[in-house]
C-alpha cells in the first residue's frame, strides 16, 4: 500500500513508520520543517496547507500528529495548543484526502486518525466500551472536536477510524519518565490508586494500527489492553516487574501542586476502557494482561 503518516517522529509513529515499511509498504512522511529525504513531504497543519498531490495516489493515511498533552504545565496558551494542533492537522489532512477522493472515487481509501480514551471523560468505576458517550471536561471535549474534523474524509466516502489509545507501554513516553523513580525504590501509587489505567503495549498499539489497514472498520475503536487495571494494581505490577518496592504514594494534592489541571484530568481520572470493536474484529492481543506488557516495555525476562 501507498501509506502517508503524520506524527511519525514521535513513540508511536516511530515504531509505526518501521513495521509498515518491514510489511513491504511505501511510506511517505508528511513533516512540518523542510523535508531532508525523499520519503519527507512538507505540510503546514496550522495554515491547513498541504499538497493535494502529496495524497493523490494514497491507499491509506494514518495521522497521529498532535502537541504532547503532558509535555508542558496547562496553561490556558498551551490548552489552546493542545486543542489547535490535532484539530488543524485533522482537518488539513481529511480536506486534502477527500479532494484526493473526489479526483480518482474507484480507489478505496482509509483515514485512520488519533484520537484517545479521555473521549470518555473520567468513567469512574464503569466499564466503557466504544458506544460510551463522550465526558465533559477539557480532554473530552478535545477529542470529540478532534474526531469530528475527519468529517470531509468520512463525506467523502473514505473509511474513517478513530484510533482512541491508552496509556502506551514501551521503553520511551511515561515508562521513561517513571521508571528511574521505581528503580529508586521511589514508586507508589497516584492518589488513592483507584482510577482505572487503560494500558496498550507499544506493539499491540502499532499490530492494531496495521491490522486496521485492512480491517472492515469504521468508527472509534478503543486501542487498549483488554485488561484495563486501576493505578495501584499497574504500580504493583510495575514494582513486580522491576524487583522494587511500591510503597512511597503521592498524595492527589500534591500531584496538582507539580502538575496543576492536568493531574486532576490526566493522572487522577481515568477509563475502566475496554477494546470491544477490536475485539469482535479479531484482533489479537500479544499482550493480554498489563505485567506482560510491562515486562516487554521495560526489556525484562
Amino acid at each position: 500500500m501507498q501509506i502517508a503518516v503524520t506524527g511519525s517522529s514521535g513513540l508511536v509513529g516511530t515504531e509505526l513508520v518501521s513495521a509498515l515499511r518491514a510489511d513491504g509498504h511505501d511510506v511517505r512522511r508528511l513533516v512540518r520543517r523542510t523535508p531532508r529525504t525523499a520519503d519527507e513531504h512538507r505540510w503546514d497543519p496550522a495554515h491547513h496547507q498541504l499538497d493535494p498531490g502529496v495524497l493523490a495516489d494514497v491507499d491509506a493515511v494514518v495521522n497521529l500528529a498532535g502537541v504532547g498533552i503532558g509535555d508542558k504545565r496547562w496553561t490556558e496558551q498551551y490548552k489552546r495548543e493542545v486543542l489547535a494542533s490535532r484539530v488543524d492537522s485533522t482537518t488539513t489532512v481529511s480536506a486534502a484526502l477527500a479532494q484526493a477522493a473526489a479526483a480518482d472515487p474507484g480507489r478505496p481509501r482509509v483515514l485512520l486518525s488519533a484520537s484517545a480514551v479521555g473521549y470518555y471523560g473520567d468513567g469512574g468505576d464503569r466499564v466503557l466500551d466504544e458506544t460510551s458517550p463522550a465526558g465533559k471536561d477539557f480532554l473530552a471535549d478535545v477529542c470529540v472536536q478532534w474526531e469530528q474534523a475527519t468529517a470531509p474524509a468520512e463525506a467523502a466516502g473514505v473509511r474513517v477510524a478513530h484510533l482512541r489509545t491508552g496509556l502506551v507501554l514501551a521503553r520511551g513516553g511515561l515508562m521513561a519518565k517513571i521508571r528511574p523513580l521505581f528503580a529508586l525504590g521511589l514508586g507508589g501509587k497516584l492518589g488513592s490508586g483507584k482510577q482505572w489505567w487503560p494500558w496498550i503495549s507499544l506493539r499491540d498499539e502499532v499490530d492494531a494500527i496495521r491490522f486496521l489497514l485492512d480491517a472492515d472498520v469504521a468508527g472509534p475503536v478503543d486501542l487498549t489492553g483488554p485488561e484495563p487495571v486501576t493505578n495501584a494494581a499497574f504500580t504493583e505490577a510495575l514494582g513486580r516487574v522491576l524487583h522494587r518496592p511500591t510503597v512511597l504514594p503521592v498524595p492527589g494534592f500534591a500531584l496538582s501542586v507539580v502538575l496543576g489541571e492536568f493531574a486532576e484530568l490526566g493522572v487522577l481520572a481515568g477509563q475502566r476502557a475496554l477494546p470491544r470493536v477490536l475485539l469482535e474484529s479479531g484482533f489479537s492481543f500479544t499482550h493480554g494482561d498489563v505485567e506482560s506488557a510491562l515486562r516487554w516495555a521495560v526489556g525484562a525476562r
